[in-house]
């Protein structure tokens, strides 16, 4: 279903065109995470629910993947207006 924007995602991801918020890099220490577990997430990971922001109604998605340790967590992103991917929050399961 998700499948067009899943590809994006991978794309964006293996060219490294992507930020990370703050507000992720916080989730993700607490979490004891890093940045080679959300890639992995990402590359190895499904889309398991599509959000509206209900600020500004821009698309965000749930990726639900595994971190390097395989560790479940879930990753929420969405598409910048540069063209870049955002990774929004990220946090264990």
């Amino acid at each position: 279903m998700y499948e067009r924007f899943l590809k994006q995602i991978r794309h964006l991801v293996l060219e490294r065109c992507y930020i990370v918020t703050l507000h992720a890099y916080d989730e993700m220490a607490a979490d004891d995470l890093t940045i080679w577990d959300v890639e992995s997430a990402l590359l190895n990971g499904k889309i398991v629910e599509q959000q509206r922001d209900r600020q500004t109604a821009e698309h965000k998605y749930r990726i639900s993947g595994m971190s390097i340790d395989e560790r479940r967590i879930d990753v929420i992103v969405k598409f910048g207006p540069t063209g870049k991917l955002i990774v929004i929050t990220v946090f264990a399961i």
